[in-house]
């Protein structure tokens, strides 16, 4: 029972929309019909200024951590379930019900989540994302690419394989789903935008 109770509060967790809402209440606009169409950060820090972007950014971050956290405390600290909260959390965040199952790549939820899971891989790939950023690759590919060596290095550290398989696998689908490309800069750029 606590099992499921985590998953549905992950979910729920990250369906929270808070780059739509700091818009919404800052004003009076729909952040999904302005610049990239996306309800996160970036998108925020472009349409309505830094503050407001910080603002998403860490709250983003910040119900990451907390469903995954929340998640231990109700399982014992189960590896398997805090991870499955961390699948949860990001696709509560890339498909809100709030929102009718349009929302954003899940990036800092994805932070948050691994922030709580494995917070010294996740560093380590935080200086490897600054350096792909500072060799100018477009910032949706440079997520990707860290979140893969997160994950990878999350395996490794953890010493233990409990969860990793499946995390990576519905992780990669998450990631590979075809909107993440239609609402970014990036997808327009090379061509993936209708």
């Amino acid at each position: 029972m606590m099992p499921a109770l985590a998953l549905v509060a992950a979910y729920l967790i990250g369906a929270i929309p808070f780059g739509f809402l700091l818009v919404k209440w800052k004003t009076g606009d729909d952040i999904r019909a302005s610049g990239s169409g996306n309800i996160g950060a970036t998108n925020v820090l472009r349409t309505t200024g830094w503050i407001a972007g910080a603002a998403t950014l860490i709250l983003d971050i910040a119900k990451g951590y907390l469903a995954v956290w929340l998640a231990g405390y109700l399982t014992g600290g189960s590896e398997l379930w805090m991870s499955a909260a961390a699948l949860a959390v990001m696709a509560g965040h890339a498909f809100p019900v709030f929102l009718g199952g349009k929302g954003g790549k899940a990036v800092a939820s994805f932070v948050g989540a691994y922030l709580c899971l494995t917070p010294i891989p996740l560093l380590a790939t935080l200086v490897v994302f600054v350096v792909m950023v500072a060799a100018t690759q477009p910032v949706p590919k440079t997520c990707f690419r860290s979140k893969d060596a997160i994950v990878e290095s999350a395996g490794h550290h953890r010493g233990r394989k409990l969860g990793h398989g499946a995390l990576h696998r519905a992780r990669a689908s998450l990631l590979r789903r075809p909107a993440l490309g239609l609402r970014t800069g990036y997808g327009r750029a090379h061509g993936r935008h209708p």
